[in-house]
């Protein structure tokens, strides 16, 4: 189980563009995700956020590896000081209207099981409380003020 990936969906009453831009313009990714001082989907964009559960600080490195606008956006997901190297995919899917996305976390298993931080049931917990509460929020707020 611990070398499965971690498959995530769901599905916004929103058009694939809003979901596209909400994920990949810097400015509006601050407002729900995560502050990265930069970002542009590009393959080989290099980008850093720090992430702060309790006490500590992890800064979380990440390269973007492959880009099809509106469709796919997978990058890299490392931690600075710690071996592993793990691997997010956002795929996006026209649904009539709505978009359905499936967020996919994998490599897990190259995080050292030592650390409780790294432990699958928190990269679960914190994927669906990011896609299924921070981002549905966001683009239902932007949804009804009509940005």
């Amino acid at each position: 189980m611990q070398n499965e990936p971690i498959i995530i969906e769901q599905v916004y009453q929103i058009p694939v563009r809003n979901v596209w831009q909400a994920l990949t313009d810097k400015e509006q990714m601050k407002q729900w995700y995560f502050d990265v001082s930069d970002f542009k989907p590009e393959v080989g964009f290099e980008f850093s956020f720090n992430g702060v559960p309790e006490d500590r600080v992890y800064v979380h490195l990440c390269t973007v590896t492959e880009v099809v606008p509106q469709q796919k956006l997978k990058h890299s997901w490392r931690y600075q000081g710690y071996e592993g190297n793990t691997f997010v995919t956002w795929e996006f899917f026209d649904e009539e209207g709505q978009t359905k996305v499936r967020l996919t976390h994998e490599g897990l298993e190259s995080f050292p099981a030592s650390n409780p931080d790294f432990a699958r049931q928190n990269f679960v917990h914190g994927w669906n409380h990011i896609t299924g509460i921070l981002l549905k929020d966001f683009l239902e707020k932007q949804n009804a003020s009509g940005s």
